[in-house]
């Protein structure tokens, strides 16, 4: 009896000593389980906080980034040396003055030759050619001018008349083409100018590698680059100065034709009322 008691003892000492041994394995997986998926989130957040973190940019970078447009050209054209760039510089700022003022200009001799001529018409018919006359003197264009110089002539005969409004109209043209001579002159200068820095710099580059006595790849390049500098300087000037030529000379066509086209119906207008005026 008393051995009976002592094995169900033994087994069921062993019987507990499993369910604990069983029960504590459990609880080591459970435990591991959140510590991987810990670890999995702390992984996760700083590679989060390293894409927040901006990279670092290079000092140059950031330089280059932030000069503008003027520190760029300021930077050039010391680069491509003064005493040539600035020749270059003052054919640009001359030539732009004259280009506008020849713009300002042209602008304000546009007149509307139809309305002119229907003025002129209703004066000549009103008050004869002193009004007709007071109206034009009122008028600051060429077409008005040219009127008013040849109605002066009236009483010489239409034939003075006639060549009094050839006479105005070169004058006029004349005025309207001032100052287009300058703006040509700085469009073929300013490349020439270029061209000249860009042959000083190349003897330069020369004379520096025949003091050094060896073929220096930072004495060729910089005399190189001074007569690269001086030539793209010149060019965009001479592309700038040619717009605006350009320009001018087409609004100076324009007017010319007006003022061909205002002589000619001018001078019917005139030949009409001289009808009218004998037939009264």
């Amino acid at each position: 009896m008393n051995q009976r008691l002592n094995f169900f003892t033994k087994v069921s000492r062993v019987f507990f000593l499993v369910i604990f041994l069983s029960s504590s394995a459990k609880g080591q997986e459970s435990t591991a389980v959140p510590n991987s998926a810990s670890v999995q989130d702390s992984l996760t957040t700083v590679n989060a906080a390293n894409a927040k973190v901006p990279k670092e940019v290079p000092p140059e970078e950031e330089t280059n980034a932030n000069q503008d447009l003027h520190q760029i050209i300021r930077q050039q054209f010391v680069n491509g040396d003064w005493r040539f760039m600035s020749p270059v510089l003052l054919c640009l700022i001359i030539g732009l003055i004259i280009s506008i003022e020849r713009i300002i200009h042209l602008n304000l001799a546009t007149s509307n030759v139809d309305h002119t001529l229907k003025k002129l018409r209703a004066d000549l018919q009103e008050g004869g050619v002193e009004q007709a006359l007071g109206t034009l003197n009122s008028r600051r264009n060429p077409v008005a001018t040219i009127f008013q110089q040849s109605l002066t002539k009236w009483d010489d005969g239409m034939e003075m008349v006639e060549k009094a409004i050839l006479s105005y109209g070169s004058v006029e043209m004349g005025k309207l083409e001032r100052g287009l001579v300058w703006i040509s002159l700085f469009i073929s200068i300013a490349p020439m100018l270029g061209f000249m820095g860009t042959v000083i710099g190349m003897i330069n580059a020369f004379d520096a590698i025949e003091a050094a006595g060896d073929i220096s790849p930072t004495l060729v390049a910089s005399g190189i680059k001074t007569a690269l500098l001086t030539t793209v300087a010149g060019l965009i000037v001479a592309i700038i100065l040619q717009l605006f030529y350009n320009y001018c000379v087409a609004k100076i066509d324009r007017l010319v034709n007006d003022m061909e086209r205002a002589s000619i119906a001018f001078v019917d207008v005139l030949v009409d009322y001289r009808t009218t005026s004998a037939a009264l």
